[in-house]
């Protein structure tokens, strides 16, 4: 996978990297990315009911 950024996404990304001392640049954008696929599939879970209705 390929993907550009602006310059304000860069910098903003490599002022992290610096600070938290990221070494492997690579395995915490995949890590990053997968965290984020996963919470949200995990949120997104099939349901048998509408969330209105298991409110109630």
């Amino acid at each position: 996978m390929i993907f550009s950024l602006n310059e304000e996404e860069y910098a903003v990304i490599c002022s992290y990297i610096k600070k938290y001392k990221i070494e492997n640049r690579s395995r915490w954008c995949r890590e990053t990315i997968i965290t984020h696929v996963l919470k949200t599939l995990d949120q997104d879970y099939p349901t048998l009911f509408e969330e209105n209705e298991m409110r109630r």
